[in-house]
């Protein structure tokens, strides 16, 4: 394994294990792999067959590629105006996740007193989960009005149309989370 691949392990190997809260020694008797082994790993002197390495992915519920890869940082701050933005009509809706997963779509959106706006529907078979943060945001889908204060969630298919509303006296906030089909 060449020089960048073996440090690489070690780092991401160290990092994976500690964010699990493993020792070495109970890594090894989840991957069957002596603890001897994981050590060296982890120093960057060993130069491991697949069946080790595999056993130790395994271990990890992580792919072959994240324990080769350079290991990720542990977290990365995103400041506001890094994230996505849209006006639509009056509301803002700002994206909460900076990376993408497939199929999931988490927003934030403000809606000053007396602001609408038409939802998109998303991909058959979605869930949609809508909360009020703050205010009285109305939501209409498939022809039904939900009326929610804060904290209440309502659940829907995120496939059809929908639309949201302050119906409150003041500002309202309110996170749409999109879930593909399982």
């Amino acid at each position: 394994m060449g020089s960048d691949a073996a440090s690489n392990l070690a780092l991401s190997l160290k990092q994976l294990r500690s964010v699990r809260g493993l020792t070495q020694l109970k890594l090894a008797q989840l991957s069957g792999v002596p603890r001897p082994t994981i050590a060296n790993l982890e120093t960057g002197g060993a130069n491991p067959t697949l069946q080790v390495m595999t056993r130790i992915a395994a271990a990890l519920q992580v792919s072959l590629e994240e324990l080769v890869s350079p290991p990720r940082a542990m977290a990365r701050l995103y400041k506001a105006d890094q994230l996505r933005s849209k006006v639509r009509g009056k509301v803002v809706v700002r994206q909460l996740l900076p990376d993408t997963i497939p199929g999931v779509v988490v927003e934030r959106m403000w809606m000053p007193k007396g602001a609408a706006m038409k939802g998109v529907p998303h991909k058959p078979g979605t869930r949609e989960y809508l909360t009020c943060e703050s205010g009285h945001v109305q939501l209409t889908a498939s022809g039904e009005l939900y009326r929610l204060e804060p904290g209440d969630v309502v659940i829907f298919r995120g496939d059809q149309k929908h639309g949201y509303a302050n119906i409150g006296r003041s500002q309202a906030v309110a996170y749409s989370v999109v879930m593909p089909a399982s």
